[in-house]
């Protein structure tokens, strides 16, 4: 169940909406076992709440039950120590049911807060443990979603379900006893005015919420608006196509549409409203109707405090009753929570360490690909039978067309994915016996798109290596081409990088990002197309510190440039997800094969355009 514009998508309360109908959870015996695993550490706390409740409720409905004797016995009476001691005491109720009902309110928020602690913190553990695949296959927003919107719902659920629950149940059984302990007709006449107040209140519920689902898809719709004309690259849009005015008279047009609909649903159910009112009524007017006549026609016992607090009690009622009626549709919606997130939990761990995992004592860096093969779909294989050895200490290039698995073997080196045949070794041994921290830690990737998270360039370089130092700091970015650029801001190494760094250039944050992979010192450096997007000059500069890195560890170079592929000790080109050919550019340039044809459409021209940008770079 999706939901839009932070869960607009659930239904009013005491309506499910067509899609939690079409996706209702079915409530199995492991589902709650699993749910109370969840409840069952804090049992001694649920207890305290559970006796909190009860007294509550008990202590809650004292002082009507003592107003029936305030007006008999002090009123009535006119015994006025009577009616102080009456007054006093029922003061002093109302203020101890208030403090255990503050109790409670405390008890329920420590209980769900921890309940959603130990959730969020063991689904964190449990998505960082996933495979890329998975992050690749499921989208950002909803796995956002269960980590945040839905967990948090686990606590309203225990806070409001649960507690509503047990507070309305308590509440009623107390009202009832003490109803049909002052007298079993007034009791049963004021109970039969119920459903009168109850099914109005429905039907009102109903009308609201389909204006409601109305209000909340053009609610979607003005967010998108705004999403789409205030971000950086859609004000960008308007301003050059001088779309100004238009999109304010789109957006006008929504927000008083928006205003209507609002204005039609504070005002929907207006006379329902005022007919459940007069509902309301007619239960008290009744008891006082028949208990004047018990009381005037047949010598009854009753009081006319006892119908006093029998009017009270039946006000009482109400609440819990409606509220009651209305739980299964909460109760269903806490279920789809739960089930929701479980989902999550069920999915398998990909990449797990082997329970005998190997870590090395040395690490030399050698790679080798023994006839490996990958598909993301049996039906469309990406690698067929790929074999190559990358020697410790040499460098190897992969060329070729998109989409012929050039970086799906980058991403099965450091186990981002597991192969579907062959191996891939890591100086002589499988990558699925290694220890995945050894084996991440020794491998270090430089992608096109350098992520940088939204903190200082001291920050985003630390992230490789906590520890440090402001000298290695200083040393990885003059190897990178990067320190100079950073000594000319304002705040050096402390300047803000923006969201993904967005205050800087491309080029720039590609020799920050190979900055930070050299402070990591990893065995094995992988360049996946580092300089395909980036112009002569930020290519230049960049080259210039990819260089003495191929030549002084294992390297692994997919790149569209002909001088990184030159820098290369072998070049392989992959098509269709075989390796073709391979052998040094001397070889493959005259040989008339995919290496030719790559060379004349993309190696050359990128290389005359590197000529004509030389002299302004100088």
């Amino acid at each position: 169940m999706e939901m839009k514009g932070g869960g607009s998508g659930r239904g009013a309360r005491g309506f499910l909406t067509e899609e939690e109908k079409a996706n209702r959870p079915k409530v199995t015996l492991e589902l709650l076992r699993r749910i109370g695993g969840y409840l069952l550490p804090y049992w001694k706390q649920m207890l305290l709440v559970l006796a909190a409740i009860g007294f509550s409720a008990v202590l809650n409905l004292l002082p009507f039950i003592l107003t029936g004797r305030i007006i008999d016995e002090g009123l009535i009476g006119r015994d006025l120590k009577a009616l102080i001691s009456l007054i006093g005491l029922s003061l002093a109720v109302m203020l101890g049911g208030n403090l255990i009902g503050v109790l409670e309110s405390y008890l329920n928020s420590w209980i769900a807060q921890h309940i959603t602690f130990d959730m969020r913190n063991s689904m964190f553990q449990h998505l960082q443990a996933m495979s890329h695949r998975f992050f690749t296959t499921n989208k950002q927003g909803d796995i956002i979603t269960r980590m945040t919107s839905d967990i948090a719902g686990v606590q309203q659920v225990i806070t409001g379900t649960l507690a509503s629950i047990l507070t309305n149940s308590i509440t009623l059984v107390v009202a009832l006893l003490a109803m049909y302990r002052k007298s079993w007709i007034l009791a049963t006449v004021g109970l039969i005015v119920v459903p009168l107040f109850v099914l109005p209140t429905k039907k009102v519920g109903k009308t609201r919420w389909t204006l409601t689902r109305e209000s909340q898809a053009l609610n979607d719709d003005i967010n998108g608006i705004l999403n789409e004309t205030l971000s950086v690259s859609g004000q960008m849009l308007v301003k050059l196509f001088t779309k100004e005015d238009y999109e304010y008279r789109r957006y006008e047009k929504a927000n008083r549409s928006m205003i209507d609909l609002n204005i039609r649903e504070s005002m929907a159910g207006r006379w329902f409203r005022v007919a459940i009112s007069t509902f309301a009524s007619i239960g008290p007017m009744l008891i006082y109707l028949l208990g004047g006549v018990l009381i005037m026609r047949y010598d009854s016992s009753l009081t006319v405090g006892d119908i006093t607090v029998l009017v009270a009690l039946l006000g009482k009622m109400y609440f819990p009753i409606n509220s009651l009626l209305n739980i299964q549709v909460d109760w269903i919606r806490s279920m789809a929570l739960f089930t929701r997130i479980f989902e999550y939990f069920d999915l398998p761990v990909e990449i797990r360490n082997a329970p005998d995992a190997i870590t090395p004592q040395r690490t030399d860096g050698g790679i080798t690909l023994d006839n490996v093969s990958f598909a993301y779909d049996p039906e469309q294989p990406i690698l067929k039978n790929v074999s190559f050895t990358l020697a410790a200490g040499k460098s190897i290039a992969i060329v070729g067309p998109s989409g012929a698995g050039k970086s799906t073997i980058i991403n099965l080196i450091p186990r981002l994915y597991d192969v579907t045949g062959g191996r891939v070794l890591f100086d002589g041994i499988d990558v699925r016996s290694l220890d995945t921290t050894y084996l991440r830690s020794n491998v270090g990737v430089v992608t096109q798109d350098a992520y940088l998270f939204n903190s200082t360039i001291r920050d985003n370089l630390l992230y490789a290596k906590p520890d440090a130092t402001e000298a290695e700091l200083i040393e990885a970015c003059q190897k990178a081409h990067i320190h100079d650029f950073i000594s000319r801001q304002p705040d050096g190494y402390d300047a803000m990088v923006g969201n993904r760094g967005l205050k800087l250039s491309g080029g720039e944050k590609q020799r920050l990002s190979i900055a930070r992979v050299l402070l990591k010192d990893p065995a094995v450096l992988i360049f996946d197309e580092a300089t395909s997007s980036l112009d002569s000059i930020s290519e230049n500069l960049i080259q210039e510190a990819i260089t003495p890195l191929i030549a002084s560890r294992t390297s692994i170079i997919i790149a569209h440039r002909l001088s990184t592929v030159l820098a290369a000790d072998e070049i392989l080109v992959l098509a269709n997800g075989e390796i073709v050919e391979r052998g040094v550019h001397s070889q493959l340039v005259g040989a008339g094969g995919l290496y030719t044809e790559l060379y004349e459409t993309q190696f050359r021209r990128a290389l005359t355009e590197a000529e004509r940008a030389q002299p302004a770079s100088l």
